[in-house]
């Protein structure tokens, strides 16, 4: 394992040790031993920032499944340490600000836990060439931003949004690892980087389309394009350290990884071009527009964060469309530099919001707009992180969101430059949809703004408002300040971060020397965008209450969450209906359903396939072999007409001790000693469990009952006959027995081949069964601890 690679697994490492510091250190907050986890990752990372700038690429790769080619090959080049900056950097700002909003009295040992493997996963996805390994980190990623959402889950919106974040998060990432199946079908590899050494084939190839709507379908869903946004917004629910970290510079990010990633390798098609640009684009203008009729201060970012998140994406887009179209190299490098840098500034200005707006419901006891207000006196440092970020959130000049909307206008009013043949009738839509989506923007800032610390004090609010402690403010403060010096020196980034991330999507190694400025020209068409974006929104902010009521006229019935929510409840519905139909509740039912689904497969195997039965190499059957298995038919035959259900156990018994003995003629005896184990066991297990069960009359067996029943065993019998000699007639392979015969002393270095076979070459068989078996005593031991309550509510009894 190289450093890197320990890297990567150093937060799940450390999550191990957290119970443990937790239970013998609980006057320390626990956020203290966990803040150095991130910080040293973020320090090891920036210490490969020379190397990658200077267009050098790392890889290091380590065995995990080479069978199936699933290794853990980590992969960095620009695109992939900026991710990986972000999630370790940003991170420990949130590690930070967590320690100050979570109270002792929190399970804090499960929030480190799950932010630790949520880290990981995120680390996972961004720094691996392995598609496999990838998807492995994809849905970690999703199950922790569960457990995450889900942390106060005494709360039912808390349980509804995580729930509904993983069934979206989850299927999305399920077709995605279709489409990385189709492209390892046509590339015969699962590296990203092989797979860019084969570009034609992947053009020519018929899988293509689908790979790439599969990808899009994974992309989008994570990093909440429409229609799948549904999700973020009740994801909302979480505790802000957790809304701050994984819906602002992580999780939602993820989605627009795998789109730049894969571009150069699909932006050959069409399909990905157009797909990207303009469902990012209309995620920008439906997010902005619904962000502004919010009263929830969460809810307000969280439909910022997915219109922000559709900014980034159409510009991926732009980029992919000069590829594909052959418009000027600087379009597309324009486009590719404006969605690397507003990835960045966008994890700054909105971690900080999403700590401010966590501050304030932390110490005011609401989110409710209509219940805030007039605390700029009360809360000064608050009111500044707050108009510094969201003006930079609005692009407005000096601050760092103003250079990259400055750029993505640019990037937009420059589209027409490309040569494509439905542009030219078309072009003139997306800088109206760019001007728009940023003109709402601006007016759910004001609001922001306004809402919370203008105007006059609300007495409402639950609790008395004050400034948040120091240690709370510590992170979003550091935001703050990044928001003012990348604004105002943009290009301390341009050589280190933006053009190595860049030239990761472009796929080059020419150097692109990208030169940052705040005054493109009284010529430039961004300019008076955001001329028109300011003047424009500061209109609709002053006659809001004139346009407002178009927010009336939306049936809440045709709403993308009431299908969601109709079509969960539908399908929940329609299983249960299912399930019942064949659900009777007797294990005889059960086992009439596998037995016939047996026979009937068995029948159609037969159909299928060419069987022989050779009789010359079957072994001479012997008397006492003879004389077992009738022994074994006496035993069925007392079973079937016994009414006594003591006499049917003994009965099996007789049959269980019988094969045992019959193994001991085959000269089995390690087969015979562990069946007589076996049978022993069960035999008096069944003895015990059916003394102590009522004595129910047995169920009225009619003629037609009997005969349904005389079919099915006849048919899995006589299937199961002819399967077996047909097995042993048709030998596909030579015996196994004789490999361990002639390597059992050598390789595995043994004295008994019965214990090398199960402890080295079935060890990982063996492996799991132990596996099974203590998932088995832990499902004992909770039910030992569970107790029912005199009220039938499920309690544990707890012990000191």
């Amino acid at each position: 394992m190289t450093l890197i690679h320990f890297a990567i697994l150093l937060p799940v490492i450390a999550a191990v040790f957290i119970g443990v510091l937790y239970r013998y250190y609980k006057d320390v907050h626990l956020g203290w031993f966990v803040l150095p986890v991130p910080v040293l990752i973020v320090a090891y990372l920036f210490t490969l920032i020379p190397t990658v700038s200077s267009n050098q690429v790392i890889f290091e790769s380590m065995q995990f499944m080479p069978r199936i080619g699933m290794n853990f090959d980590v992969y960095i080049d620009g695109l992939s340490l900026l991710f990986a900056i972000l999630i370790s950097g940003i991170g420990a700002l949130v590690v930070l600000y967590s320690i100050g909003y979570l109270s002792h009295y929190e399970k804090l040992g499960n929030f480190y836990v799950y932010l630790l493997i949520f880290m990981t996963a995120m680390l996972g996805v961004v720094l691996n060439d392995n598609v496999l390994m990838l998807y492995l980190f994809w849905e970690l990623t999703s199950i922790s931003s569960f457990l995450l959402i889900a942390f106060w889950f005494n709360r039912e919106r808390s349980i509804y949004g995580a729930q509904k974040s993983m069934l979206i998060t989850m299927f999305g990432g399920f077709l995605m690892l279709g489409g990385f199946i189709s492209l390892s079908l046509i590339t015969d590899t699962f590296s990203i980087r092989g797979m860019m050494e084969q570009i034609p084939a992947i053009q020519e190839n018929a899988l293509a389309p689908l790979a790439i709507i599969l990808i899009l379908f994974g992309a989008f869903t994570k990093s909440a394009q429409f229609p799948f946004y549904v999700w973020l917004p009740d994801a909302m629910e979480a505790p802000t350290p957790v809304s701050a970290y994984l819906h602002s510079a992580t999780m939602v990010k993820a989605g627009l990884y795998v789109v730049a990633r894969f571009t150069p390798l699909f932006a050959f098609s069409e399909l990905w071009v157009w797909a990207i640009l303009l469902i990012g684009l209309v995620t920008l203008v439906w997010a902005a527009f619904n962000a502004v009729k919010q009263d929830d201060l969460k809810a307000v970012l969280a439909f910022s964060t997915v219109s922000q998140l559709g900014l980034i994406m159409s510009l991926l887009g732009i980029g992919a469309l000069g590829v594909h179209s052959g418009a000027s190299e600087q379009v597309f490098t324009i486009a590719v530099v404006a969605a690397v840098f507003h990835l960045i500034n966008h994890a700054t200005f909105k971690g900080a919001l999403f700590m401010i707006i966590g501050i304030v419901d932390h110490e005011t006891g609401t989110r409710s707009l209509k219940r805030l207000g007039g605390l700029m006196t009360i809360m000064p440092i608050s009111f500044t992180m707050t108009v510094i970020t969201s003006l930079s959130m609005a692009g407005i000049p000096p601050f760092n969101g103003f250079l990259s909307k400055e750029l993505f206008l640019e990037a937009m009013f420059s589209i027409s430059e490309a040569d494509f043949s439905v542009l030219a009738d078309v072009s003139v839509l997306f800088p109206i949809l760019a001007i728009v989506g940023s003109i709402f923007t601006l007016v759910y800032s004001i609001i922001l703004i306004r809402g919370i610390f203008l105007g006059k004090t609300q007495p409402e609010t639950p609790k008395e408002p004050k400034e948040a402690p120091m240690l709370m403010l510590i992170s979003p403060i550091v935001l703050t300040v990044l928001v003012i010096v990348f604004g105002l020196f943009p290009n301390i980034l341009s050589g280190t971060i933006i053009d190595p991330a860049a030239m990761g999507i472009l796929n080059t190694s020419e150097p692109l020397n990208t030169e940052i400025s705040h005054w493109h020209g009284w010529d430039s068409p961004a300019l008076w965008g955001t001329v028109a974006i300011v003047v424009i929104g500061a209109l609709m902010y002053l006659f809001r209450n004139t346009w407002m009521p178009v927010y009336r006229f939306g049936n809440k019935i045709f709403t993308i969450n009431n299908l969601y929510d109709q079509g969960l409840m539908y399908s929940r519905l329609g299983a249960e209906k299912i399930t019942d139909g064949y659900m009777s509740g007797y294990i005889r039912s059960y086992l009439v359903y596998i037995f016939t689904g047996f026979a009937v497969l068995a029948v159609i195997t037969m159909i299928n396939t060419d069987m022989t039965f050779e009789w010359d190499t079957a072994s001479a059957i012997t008397i006492p072999e003879v004389a077992i298995m009738l022994i074994i038919l006496a035993a069925l035959i007392a079973i079937l007409v016994t009414a006594s259900r003591m006499v049917s156990i003994i009965m099996f018994s007789v049959i269980g001790f019988s094969l045992s003995l019959l193994f001991v003629f085959f000269r089995a005896v390690d087969l015979a000693l562990t069946q007589l184990a076996v049978e022993a066991i069960l035999t008096s297990l069944f003895l015990l469990a059916f003394f102590h069960l009522p004595k129910r009359a047995r169920h009225e067996e009619r003629k037609r009952f009997r005969l349904n029943n005389m079919i099915i065993s006849v048919a899995v019998g006589a299937t199961s006959i002819i399967f077996g000699i047909a097995a042993y007639s048709n030998r596909l392979f030579d015996s196994i027995s004789q490999f361990y015969i002639d390597n059992v002393y050598d390789l595995a270095s043994g004295g008994n081949m019965v214990n090398v076979i199960l402890v080295d070459f079935r060890g990982m068989d063996t492996l799991f069964e132990t596996l099974v078996f203590g998932l088995a005593g832990l499902g004992v031991f909770i039910l030992l601890r569970l107790r029912v309550n005199r009220k039938g509510e499920n309690e544990f009894e707890e012990h000191a």
